[in-house]
């Protein structure tokens, strides 16, 4: 009886490594499968239109797919790139921005062609002006018709003056500094319109983001669609195209602010240097000089007409 187990004991032996290999590749057939199987997921086309949440197709056999309309479009996720589309997806403040931008457009030409050097400091009427009083040709009759007859911001300063003539330095100097500060308030109109576009105009794109945010999250959150990430993303997109209109009409009127109050001060000091040479010209000090023959000697400057006028604009 010991000998019979012996003798089995051994056969078992002799075939454990063939079972042991027949093991050893089933669990590599095994492993095979299941490396397999994510593949084959990945391939295989989306379940069709009429296929319940298991994905099993729930139309009847023999019935044909279900095709798409020929004239339909699939829905787009993105952001729209055309011109019309992205205003319509902007929302209904893209149209107060866009009223910025026809305001900042019509208040940059109106400025530009008003704050022209040539037609505020007329250079031959400046240097004609200026080279009469000189030779002492003209008298208050004559100079005040020249500079209404001008009517360029620089005369109308000069004509300020002028009524005052032979009146002290410091009197006509105050009243070039009143006529100036007149002048510089009419240079200076329409630029507050040209800041307040620059300021209002990203408010209302972020506001618009904003109402664009609680517009998609809600939609999202009332839909099949949570969890979608390109759902969300065309969403956001869509939400940020008024915060971009908003800075796109911004930018251009802060530049436009900014260059036309810088052309300005420039302006205002050119015209304060020539409003000098009148008063020594017209003054009592400046005409009496030029009676003696001797030469004419600047009056001491309470205040500058630049200085004061941009300060009170």
């Amino acid at each position: 009886m010991q000998h019979k187990l012996t003798a089995e004991t051994a056969v078992v032996r002799k075939h454990r490594p063939d079972c042991e290999g027949i093991g050893r590749g089933r669990r590599l057939m095994l492993a095979a499968v299941l490396c397999l199987v994510p593949i084959v997921c990945l391939a295989s086309p989306p379940p069709p239109a009429d296929a319940d949440d298991e994905g099993f197709d729930l139309r009847p056999k023999g019935a044909p797919a279900v095709a798409a309309p020929a004239g339909a479009e699939a829905p787009q996720l993105g952001i729209p790139m055309t011109m019309s589309k992205t205003f319509e997806a902007g929302g209904i403040l893209m149209y107060p921005i866009a009223a910025c931008s026809i305001v900042m457009l019509g208040f940059g030409i109106e400025r530009m062609v008003v704050l022209r050097r040539r037609r505020v400091i007329p250079r031959d009427f400046v240097q004609r002006f200026l080279a009469h009083l000189e030779r002492g040709e003209l008298d208050r009759p004559a100079a005040l018709q020249l500079c209404e007859d001008n009517g360029s911001p620089t005369a109308e300063v000069f004509a300020h003056g002028v009524r005052k003539w032979g009146k002290p330095s410091v009197e006509v100097e105050q009243a070039i500094i009143d006529g100036g500060e007149r002048q510089v308030g009419q240079l200076r109109k329409h630029l507050r319109i040209l800041n307040a576009v620059a300021t209002v105009s990203p408010l209302l794109g972020l506001l618009g983001t904003v109402f664009g945010m609680i517009k998609c999250f809600n939609d999202i959150a009332n839909s099949s669609a949570m969890g979608k990430a390109e759902q969300l993303a065309g969403g956001i997109g869509e939400a940020l195209i008024t915060t971009a209109g908003g800075l796109t009409v911004a930018i251009p009127a802060l530049l436009l602010y900014m260059f036309f109050a810088g052309r300005i001060d420039s302006l205002v000091m050119e015209m304060d240097e020539l409003a000098q040479k009148v008063v020594n010209l017209i003054s009592a000090e400046g005409l009496a000089a030029q009676t003696a023959g001797l030469p004419r000697i600047a009056a001491p400057r309470p205040k500058s007409l630049g200085v004061a006028a941009v300060k009170n604009s």
